[in-house]
């Protein structure tokens, strides 16, 4: 697999999305979870999200319970949290792993490509991860990198 662009990801609504959709877009990966420490994020997301969309910024969001069962609900139960509590407008994808055998492919590619720390594990909820335009993984935030300290980061790459 080259790009991310080839891969497919299940939205929360349960419709098969293409990645190659978001062609052309930065895209921003982030393993989500409802009831984290993180969670406040959604509304630092949402905001890069609004303020940055009209220039080519695309946030995804995938639902995990992989990590201290933080996200035990259903599809209903996550859009909620999302799109009640958080206001969140940005793609929200069906809840998926990111560790192990079962991993999502969204998630084992862009581990091979920016593996962290851990060797290509994921610590926790909240992991991001940027992709170029063209599909190709450019960087990879850990969960404590908020989206307002990834502020530049992601301006400087929509205007590469």
């Amino acid at each position: 697999m080259s790009t991310f662009h080839e891969l497919t990801a299940t939205s929360l609504s349960g419709q098969l999305i293409p990645m190659a959709d978001y062609a052309g877009k930065l895209v921003l990966v982030v393993n989500t979870a409802s009831h984290c420490g993180f969670t406040p994020q959604y509304a630092g997301l949402e905001s890069l999200y609004q303020e940055y969309a009209a220039q080519g910024l695309v946030i995804l969001g995938f639902p995990c319970n992989q990590f201290g069962k933080q996200e035990p609900g259903g599809a209903e139960e996550i859009a909620q949290t999302c799109y009640i509590n958080y206001g969140v407008s940005f793609p929200m994808f069906g809840k998926v792993e990111v560790n192990g055998a079962s991993a999502h492919p969204v998630f084992r590619y862009l581990k091979a490509e920016l593996p962290g720390v851990l060797g290509g594990r994921i610590n926790w909820n909240f992991t991001k991860f940027l992709i170029g335009r063209d599909g190709k993984p450019l960087r990879r935030f850990a969960p404590f990198s908020t989206p307002e300290k990834m502020k530049a980061v992601i301006v400087a790459s929509l205007n590469v």
